[in-house]
């Protein structure tokens, strides 16, 4: 076969140029710390690695999202923390204001105070997360939820939804809760009846709270009404029962049970003075304190309340306050295991992270005792190349012509 020269400086050139090709290819990918550099260098592997990138930063995603919700449910809280100290401050205020002994200086000055324990719980339930967002406005995030119009005259702005956010592939976790179902659905008595005196009550009787006795019982959450006799030695009772009672003797602290419920009604009533057991209804924490305040507000002295007055009423407060405590610590608790979940969420999707760079590093990772091994063969070959090219150019028959 005849081999012209400029075939041979061609072929050469290709094969130092191949060599050069390949050696560079292999710095290239010792430089980078990766087999694949280009889609061609290994296509089912550049499909799997574009695949579980596409994973793991959607996995990023949610992390984000679970560092979001933790901010959020941690201050949700710490706000609910603060309203339940609150509560049980403001019902220790109320059991100190129904000290007989107090004069109404002494019994304005709790309210002043209360007052201040008012505005506070407002501002509490106005609280907005760190991204400027109100944490009880429900979708709304960006309303204000409570605005006072007047002392226990609170109107709400939000709706009754919860935000949502993503922290897994299947999984929406609420990070925030309606305003309303904290402060103003509080079921008041004991949650399922609610005793109360009459407002026109000319007697000294304080009205106990009334306790289930028979939770099965049919007629539980009928109201009921007991009216005092003249004289008032004896009450009626009218309701939904079996043989409405008549005549029954009174006896101060004595309990009157009907319908599944008992109570006790104390001091002395006087003639036609009504007392109701009815269901429960819900409330207004708002409505609850600013009641107790200005029933605390008048004198007893001058004649526009009663001391009997003050003791139902107090006696009114301390029980929505006792239902209004619950109610927070219930939502409080549903807070801490929505941050339990997220906890365990956030433990998974670190796993998960982890699991796929080590896939990640399995198809795309250098093996560099190869590489190398490549590149010092690499560099002979094309070293065996130059010296090759440069003895075979040397080739002539003009050498041997003498």
């Amino acid at each position: 076969m005849r081999i012209s020269t400029n075939t041979i400086y061609d072929m050469g050139v290709a094969g130092m140029q191949q060599a050069t090709s390949d050696m560079v290819k292999t710095q290239q990918q010792i430089a980078a710390g990766r087999r694949i550099l280009t889609p061609s260098d290994d296509p089912v592997a550049s499909a799997r690695v574009l695949e579980v990138t596409q994973s793991q930063t959607l996995n990023l995603q949610y992390d984000t999202n679970i560092r979001s919700a933790t901010s959020s449910l941690s201050m949700e809280d710490s706000i609910l923390g603060s309203v339940s100290e609150l509560i049980i401050g403001v019902r220790t205020e109320a059991l100190t204001a129904g000290d007989s002994t107090l004069t109404d200086q002494a019994r304005a000055g709790i309210a002043a105070g209360l007052r201040g324990s008012y505005q506070e719980l407002l501002g509490l339930a106005n609280s907005t997360d760190g991204n400027g967002q109100y944490l009880f406005s429900g979708y709304n995030g960006a309303t204000r939820p409570f605005a006072d119009a007047s002392l226990g005259n609170v109107v709400y702005s939000g709706d009754q939804g919860q935000r949502l956010n993503q922290i897994s592939p299947s999984r929406q976790l609420a990070v925030s809760d309606s305003g309303t179902d904290i402060f103003q659905r509080i079921k008041n008595g004991n949650g399922t009846i609610v005793s109360a005196a009459a407002a026109g009550n000319g007697g000294t009787g304080i009205i106990d709270l009334a306790t289930v006795t028979n939770m099965a019982d049919a007629n539980l959450r009928q109201p009921v009404s007991i009216v005092f006799n003249n004289p008032p030695t004896t009450f009626n009772v009218t309701g939904a029962g079996t043989g409405n009672p008549v005549n029954v003797a009174y006896s101060s602290g004595s309990a009157i049970s009907y319908n599944g419920w008992s109570m006790s009604i104390k001091g002395a009533p006087q003639a036609g003075d009504t007392f109701t057991v009815q269901p429960s209804s819900n409330v207004d924490i708002f409505k609850t304190l600013g009641d107790l305040i200005t029933q605390l507000e008048k004198p007893i002295q001058g004649g526009t309340a009663t001391t009997t007055q003050l003791g139902n009423s107090i006696s009114t407060a301390i029980q929505n306050f006792d239902q209004a405590l619950t109610n927070v610590l219930t939502v409080r608790a549903s807070v801490g295991t929505r941050m339990n979940e997220v906890d365990a969420v956030k433990i998974t999707g670190a796993d998960l992270q982890l699991q796929y760079q080590q896939t990640l590093s399995g198809l795309q990772d250098l093996d560099y005792t190869k590489a190398i091994t490549d590149l010092t063969r690499q560099k002979a070959t094309l070293e065996a190349a130059q010296q090759s090219f440069a003895k075979v150019q040397g080739l002539s028959l003009f050498n041997y012509i003498t």
